[in-house]
């Protein structure tokens, strides 16, 4: 999720669910190492419970980016041993990884040593032609030995060679038997499975066989997917916000990052799904997406998207407009 979870994506999607976990974008430990710390790693308290990503091979070097994340207050630290990209290729981590289990192993226990966080790995099921069990399954015990308790298993090969990375997350094909055995032969390690999950009802299936469902794209495009969850699946009784409220608050957010000479757009981008799937959201989110109007104010823009909206689907214009009462 390069470039997508950045903070202001963050920001949003724990609008909707307070209490599921979040993922930064991965983060390579030369732009920790080399690059400015706090555009990385910065975020805002409303975030939690939220993990950052890390893209590394150098036991050294990630032990470092470790007392990093402690030191900035995220709740946990994820190894990326998943991603097939050219760019993460060359940097001889992501996916490539899967190949040298030790090297992922000693990196563990480096950033186990480093700091307290609990130290997660996400990984694919194999590389390449590789579709043995075994093949993962003794990588999984071998990072498991330098005290990694958290797995989260994309049920896919990855291709690292001839195959972009969005066709990698569609052309090899989804195995989730896979990742049932794999809890079947580790039961006291956690595994979560990640990969072409849609929709609550699929998400309490896996649930039945595995101890937690990463969503990725599928959240992203479809924000609202997640404004059930925080009931269903966490127990909490609280009223859950509507779309308007969502809206709303992400108004009063764009208003302050106008406050601080930023544009609005870095925000306003991740939220384009919110109304997805209901009367009017072509026309709202053409608004939004229009770069004639990017250097208007925030709230005189979810003016004129909710309008077009309401155009749409005929309704009356509301008694307060979304943005304006929002930083009250």
């Amino acid at each position: 999720m390069m470039d997508w979870t950045d903070r202001h994506c963050r920001h949003f999607h724990r609008l909707i669910t307070r209490h599921t976990r979040l993922y930064t974008e991965m983060v390579s430990t030369g732009a920790l190492l080399h690059g400015d710390v706090a555009r990385h790693l910065d975020h805002g308290a409303d975030e939690h419970p939220l993990a950052l990503q890390l893209g590394g091979n150098e036991p050294a070097e990630l032990a470092h980016c470790a007392r990093l994340a402690q030191a900035w207050g995220y709740d946990e630290v994820n190894l990326n041993c998943g991603c097939p990209s050219d760019r993460v290729q060359r940097g001889a981590f992501g996916a490539c990884l899967m190949a040298e289990p030790q090297r992922v192993a000693d990196g563990v226990k480096a950033m186990r040593d480093a700091s307290t966080l609990p130290v997660t790995v996400k990984h694919r099921i194999g590389i390449d032609r590789i579709e043995r069990y075994d093949f993962v399954r003794d990588f999984v015990g071998t990072v498991a030995d330098a005290g990694c308790e958290v797995f989260i298993v994309h049920a896919r090969n990855a291709w690292l060679d001839g195959l972009s990375p969005k066709d990698n997350r569609e052309i090899p094909p989804l195995r989730y038997a896979i990742v049932h055995r794999l809890k079947s032969d580790f039961p006291s390690l956690s595994i979560v499975i990640n990969g072409g999950i849609a929709g609550d009802a699929m998400i309490h299936e896996q649930l039945q066989r595995v101890d937690g469902v990463m969503v990725g794209r599928e959240a992203y495009h479809h924000p609202w997917s997640m404004a059930g969850w925080d009931a269903g699946f966490f127990g909490d009784a609280a009223p859950a916000s509507s779309r308007e409220q969502v809206e709303a608050a992400m108004v009063c957010y764009m208003e302050g990052l106008q406050a601080q000479r930023l544009p609005w757009s870095h925000a306003s981008r991740h939220m384009l799904g919110l109304w997805n799937g209901t009367p009017g959201a072509r026309r709202w989110r053409q608004v939004w997406s229009n770069h004639l109007l990017k250097d208007q104010p925030a709230v005189q823009v979810a003016r004129l998207a909710g309008a077009a909206r309401r155009r749409e689907i005929q309704a009356p214009e509301p008694i307060s407009v979304a943005g304006a009462t929002a930083c009250l």
